[in-house]
């Protein structure tokens, strides 16, 4: 079992279609002067089941798309990059390159 959320293994593409389905309600409550919990929720259901609409309309099924890179992995790797570059940057004696 893992240890982490799985949100931190998703493609890009579906953490952009998640992105895009959280953003459309917010746009579409203050738009349609929404209010209430209930319609506000019904509003939230609506939009990601057109994202995941459209996207099974282009061919792609969200739970086939294969995992991101773990993030703890990326930020590791990221740290460890960091910490090269002002090595580097050191070693250069400060001077710009």
């Amino acid at each position: 079992m893992l240890n982490c959320p799985l949100a931190g293994f998703l493609s890009i593409l579906a953490i952009k279609a998640k992105d895009f389905a959280m953003e459309m309600p917010g746009h579409n409550v203050l738009g349609k002067h929404v209010r209430g919990t209930g319609p506000i929720g019904a509003e939230h259901v609506a939009t990601n089941k057109a994202v995941r609409q459209s996207m099974l309309q282009r061919g792609i099924k969200p739970e086939s798309l294969p995992p991101g890179e773990d993030v703890k992995k990326v930020e590791r790797r990221l740290k460890s990059e960091a910490k090269q570059v002002a090595k580097g940057a050191k070693r250069l004696g400060g001077r710009k390159v």
